[in-house]
């Protein structure tokens, strides 16, 4: 729409635009895809076994009172948890208990782990890293987003450059304002 204004002797012409005309959505446009590392944070609940409390005078660990412990647990308790099996005291543990542990939560427990609790929340989201389904980033450029409430930011940084790297295009660290160029895949 063309229109003429008058300030005192000086006239302005000037073409007036709509509204959805002068905003154009150029990130859109680039065919980025942005990803937030907040989507991969693990959503499973970790749950702990402390065998310390299964120990014959918190010393050693008996095979006919463990199996009947094994036997008696309500396992239903650790369905879909991330189970973390510990002892807590500085005990000897053979490995047949954490085997029996195992097989008891085999089916039930989301996943299981003799480690640390970081070390299974790394677990967790190296897990949730191999749901991403690569196809929907294949020659894509990708940029990860920065500022991720995230646990172990770095790891999943880290584990999610390794899983993405074969299949994009390029990879950038920020946000699509300002990006961090990270990988761009040679021809």
């Amino acid at each position: 729409m063309r229109r003429e204004v008058y300030f005192g002797s000086i006239r302005l012409n000037f073409t007036l635009r709509t509204f959805m005309e002068q905003i154009i959505n150029k990130i859109q446009q680039s065919g980025l895809i942005s990803m937030d590392l907040a989507e991969l944070t693990p959503k499973n609940e970790i749950a702990t076994i402390d065998l310390s409390e299964q120990l014959w005078q918190g010393l050693v660990l008996k095979e006919k009172d463990f199996r009947g412990w094994i036997k008696d647990k309500e396992w239903s308790v650790y369905q879909d948890k991330a189970v973390l099996i510990i002892c807590s005291t500085d005990a000897i543990i053979p490995a047949w208990a954490y085997m029996l542990i195992g097989a008891g939560l085999s089916g039930i427990a989301y996943t299981f782990s003799n480690t640390s609790k970081e070390e299974l929340t790394k677990e967790l989201i190296r897990m949730e890293i191999a749901k991403i389904n690569l196809e929907t980033f294949q020659g894509e450029k990708v940029i990860v987003k920065g500022c991720s409430d995230i646990p172990f930011p770095e790891f999943a940084m880290l584990e999610l450059t390794r899983y993405l790297i074969p299949v994009v295009k390029s990879l950038m660290f920020g946000e699509p304002c300002s990006t961090v160029p990270i990988y761009k895949k040679r021809n």
